[in-house]
């Protein structure tokens, strides 16, 4: 019998994170395990190549394989996305430190700007789309900005 006790490298881990593929099967084997040729079905792609990412999630220890006959099962092993977590803990913390500081930034009287609507796409066909009360006066603001700017720049190059 073998000794169970493994190291996990947190860069097989993220080296087999990092494919979109592979996070899909993660996502499927959440279910429990599952036979080769039905996570394979689940894919658009051809069987060879599951199984090539299926070997690397294996070598990545994310998944453990069982044979029973002639049909292999895969399962979740959650052990290496454990050491990934302790890892983004201390990332966690930082930003929830940064975010509160930030809450507290904007809560002492500095008001936050409300997001713009996107604009009216023109483009797309809506040619018959008049633009409504708000957006005439932001248009006019706009431009009284833009007339004062170019007064002013005149007035300096007088000077």
């Amino acid at each position: 019998m073998r000794n169970h006790m493994v190291t996990y490298s947190p860069e097989a881990t993220f080296s087999a994170l990092a494919d979109p593929t592979r996070r899909a099967v993660l996502d499927l084997l959440r279910t429990g395990r599952q036979p080769a040729g039905q996570i394979a079905q689940a894919f658009p792609i051809s069987r060879p190549a599951i199984s090539k990412h299926l070997r690397l999630l294996r070598r990545a220890h994310l998944v453990h394989e069982h044979r029973e006959g002639r049909n292999r099962f895969y399962r979740l092993n959650p052990e290496p996305l454990r050491a990934v977590d302790s890892w983004l803990e201390q990332y966690r913390s930082f930003w929830s430190t940064s975010l509160a500081n930030l809450e507290g930034f904007c809560g002492n009287g500095v008001r936050a700007k409300r997001p713009r609507p996107p604009p009216r796409d023109l483009r797309a066909g809506d040619l018959t789309a008049q633009p409504n009360e708000r957006e005439l006066k932001r248009g006019i603001e706009l431009q009284g900005c833009r007339h004062r700017a170019r007064d002013n720049f005149k007035l300096n190059a007088k000077e």
